[in-house]
């Protein structure tokens, strides 16, 4: 569990009505990751929250859209991890696209329940405009390391297929992890050197270097 999820947990005698819908969102998180998006109620997440059952439909119209809710707040906390990795390192720098693929897949590990469940609730994402922004905003943070690696433009049709082929290699390798299926492959490799492998593959070295 986060820190910020033992503070609001932990200590229900300085919850305030206002922290209601995070309060709420972050002790559904904590059933997600210990039983799965199918293995609670709203009712049990209520009584780890310490508010009344009729508050989270102050805030969410039903089960679902409080799942959806963590979906959102997990995608921001993603970007915020993407996007503190790429201003780590400069433009070119080979460490820079490790860092970037590192973010994501160290949030696959830390949040396995979430992870899932942002790519695996897609009933109406299609509809919803704030999901699809929100996943639009990871992609362009990786279409910028790109874009800045290359000099190109971020909306050049080839910064977005090197873009889309990094997410895809991080992404697939992620959820190889978090099935366990790595694990049958007699590969043996540490994350950086592959993280490596897959920057040298998708992005070309740049004339300055």
């Amino acid at each position: 569990m986060t820190q910020e999820g033992n503070r609001l947990l932990n200590k229900k005698k300085k919850y305030h009505h206002g922290d209601l819908k995070e309060h709420l969102l972050e002790a559904v998180r904590q059933l997600v990751e210990e039983r799965g998006p199918d293995g609670f109620s709203v009712a049990e997440a209520c009584r780890l929250a310490g508010v009344s059952t009729a508050a989270p439909y102050k805030h969410f119209k039903d089960r679902q859209d409080i799942l959806r809710g963590v979906v959102l707040a997990g995608m921001q906390r993603m970007e915020h991890a993407m996007q503190t990795a790429a201003d780590s390192f400069d433009a070119g720098d080979p460490r820079r696209v490790v860092a970037l693929g590192k973010s994501y897949t160290q949030f696959a590990q830390s949040e396995p329940g979430v992870f899932m469940l942002m790519f695996g609730l897609t009933s109406g994402h299609s509809n919803d405009g704030e999901m699809i922004e929100e996943g639009k905003a990871k992609l362009a943070i990786v279409r910028r390391v790109v874009a800045e690696h290359l000099c190109q433009d971020p909306d050049s049709p080839e910064v977005g297929a090197r873009a889309y082929a990094l997410w895809c290699a991080v992404h697939g390798h992620s959820f190889l992890r978090l099935d366990n299926k790595a694990k049958n492959t007699n590969v043996q490799i540490d994350e950086d050197v592959y993280l490596q492998l897959v920057g040298n593959a998708y992005l070309p070295p740049r004339a300055d270097e």
